[in-house]
């Protein structure tokens, strides 16, 4: 759709985005997104919500929320960022996207409007995404922060239920530059009486929660206090036992270890949903969501399998956070077999860091995402050749990936990861 093409290159180029631009693109405060909101009739006060943020899992997190509700029958909607190749994958009502007819419409009735406010790319995309919800009359809507949570445009909802996955250094020059500022910030969006779950916790980051909770006298809960029961399978997913919510023994479709704390951490928001929200939420509705959090939601780029022979694979753990699960898989696979790992990252990750603790008896196809957030590959070869590994760096995700494909045999494994960009190039 031609029309539904330049809509989108409009809100590409001409608000700030900060997938392209970076900290440019960050607009902290709720002001512009409550004019915004005013404009288009406050539709977030016409659905529940469940507000999710935290540095890793919470897209996870939020998919296999989305994905037992859904199987319990209600009417879900799903706010999630970034996209990787479609704009429209941010938004869903039960696992479809927006149409792009939609899109164009809520595009055109802002233009339309002289609000007295220049929006950043998110606040617009926040509020389009809450318009869409409301005229799709969707019973509750699993709703993630952007960046942060308290001033993040995402916070002028008052939510069911807050979920905090867990606090990690990001973004330090915007959140701040120590694990407790930057669980501030994630803090941010716990509101009065309004329970809050939080999934991993630390010694410094573990008071901070607590203090912001007794301060709104909202009930909180440490879902790593009450850690499920789970299993691998053969073929890396992981099978969960959930007392009280469901004895049986039920399968994720999710892989990875990490997963097993992303489980925990919704199913630790299930019970209180059930518990003390009202939400009707079987056992089986919860054995059906957790088997199909992809199919049902559309979840892309988690351990997501791309092609056999050679298998390939791709993720977007993008920091340290990530990594430390991310680079002991990896590791084990090297292990056994010859390992081919593209990687890139935006100029404004860790990337000294994650190198430090990938495997040295790998082969890295280091690359270059097309986008001016880049961080060029050939300093990425120099932070390898300081880790000692082996690696050759290329101008492009196309080059790299074209590489290891070419030099890979039937039985080596090809990992792809390391950024949003480098996936979505992938995709």
């Amino acid at each position: 759709m031609e029309t539904y093409r330049k809509t989108t290159e409009w809100l590409f180029e001409q608000l700030p985005m900060f997938q392209k631009v970076g900290a440019g693109a960050y607009k902290p405060g709720l002001d512009t997104a409550r004019i915004l909101s005013r404009a288009f009739g406050d539709a977030h006060r016409r659905f529940k919500a469940v507000h999710v943020a935290g540095t890793n899992g919470k897209g996870s997190t939020s998919h296999t929320l989305a994905s037992c509700l859904m199987a319990a029958g209600y009417r879900v909607g799903l706010y999630t960022s970034p996209h990787l190749v479609d704009f429209r994958e941010r938004m869903r009502v039960d696992g479809e996207m927006i149409s792009e007819e939609e899109v164009v419409d809520f595009v055109e009735r802002y233009r339309g409007m002289d609000l007295g406010c220049s929006p950043s790319f998110f606040e617009l995309t926040t509020i389009m995404a809450f318009d869409f919800f409301a005229r799709r009359n969707v019973d509750v809507a699993i709703i993630e922060t952007g960046l942060g949570g308290r001033l993040d445009t995402t916070n002028i909802i008052s939510p069911l239920l807050s979920v905090i996955t867990n606090v990690s250094l990001e973004h330090t020059a915007l959140l701040g530059d120590t694990v407790e500022q930057i669980a501030a910030e994630k803090a941010g969006i716990i509101k009065p009486c309004v329970p809050v779950v939080i999934g991993e916790s630390t010694a410094r980051t573990r008071p901070v929660f607590v203090e912001a909770a007794e301060k709104a006298y909202a009930p909180i809960t440490f879902a790593e206090e009450h850690m499920i029961n789970s299993r691998p399978l053969p073929d890396g997913r992981y099978a969960f036992s959930v007392y009280p919510l469901a004895a049986a023994s039920m399968p994720c479709d999710l892989e990875g270890e990490w997963q097993k704390k992303n489980v925990n951490t919704a199913m630790a928001a299930l019970r209180m949903l059930r518990e003390d929200c009202g939400l009707n939420i079987s056992d089986n509705a919860i054995a059906e969501g957790l088997a199909d959090v992809q199919i049902r939601t559309g979840l892309m780029g988690r351990w997501m399998r791309l092609g056999e022979e050679p298998e390939t694979v791709c993720d977007t753990g993008h920091n340290p956070g990530a990594w430390k699960y991310l680079a002991p898989r990896l590791a084990r696979i090297a292990s056994e077999k010859t390992l081919r790992v593209v990687i890139g990252f935006a100029n404004d990750k860790d990337a000294e860091s994650i190198f430090s603790i990938l495997p040295k008896n790998a082969v890295y196809y280091l690359v270059q995402p097309d986008s001016k957030r880049a961080r060029p590959s050939a300093e990425l070869l120099d932070i390898s050749a300081a880790n000692g590994l082996t690696a050759k760096a290329y101008d492009s995700v196309t080059e790299g990936f074209s590489a290891a494909k070419a030099d890979a045999s039937p039985a080596d494994v090809i990992f792809v990861g390391g950024s949003n960009f480098v996936v979505a190039e992938i995709l």
